[in-house]
């Protein structure tokens, strides 16, 4: 479901197949997701995996959505949203969350600040649409 979710996001913006290194073999999940200083979750729906999370929670209260992705069946039907406020109720001493995301995945974007409320302040390689990140 990890390949699908990005491969879906890719082929909407850049017209192929994609994601980050390992993505297409469970390398990323196991390096992301196991990662000793990460707190993950597994999104459920009906008993069946449907998604995950994998946050950074820091002791200054400065934290990390390192990566959250969710089932393209269920994208777009207010799903993320719930489960983002679940997140931010779960960790209300939480100052700030910081986040990075594809500069292609205009989704992603609307998603982060207009759903979320997430701000941009500053673009890694922006004149790169493949390897441009929004922070």
């Amino acid at each position: 479901m990890f390949k699908k979710a990005f491969d879906k996001d890719s082929q909407i913006h850049l017209g192929t197949d994609s994601g980050p290194d390992g993505y297409e073999n469970g390398d990323f999940l196991r390096k992301w997701y196991l990662h000793k200083d990460v707190t993950s979750y597994a999104i459920y729906k009906d008993n069946i995996p449907v998604g995950g999370i994998a946050l950074w929670i820091n002791e200054n209260h400065e934290n990390f959505l390192g990566n959250i992705f969710l089932d393209p069946d269920l994208q777009n039907k207010g799903f993320g949203l719930i489960i983002w406020r679940y997140i931010e109720q779960k960790y209300p001493e939480t100052k700030i969350w910081r986040s990075e995301t594809p500069g292609f995945s205009l989704r992603n974007h609307y998603f982060y600040v207009n759903k979320c409320g997430f701000k941009i302040f500053h673009i890694n390689n922006p004149r790169n649409k493949t390897e441009s990140v929004f922070v």
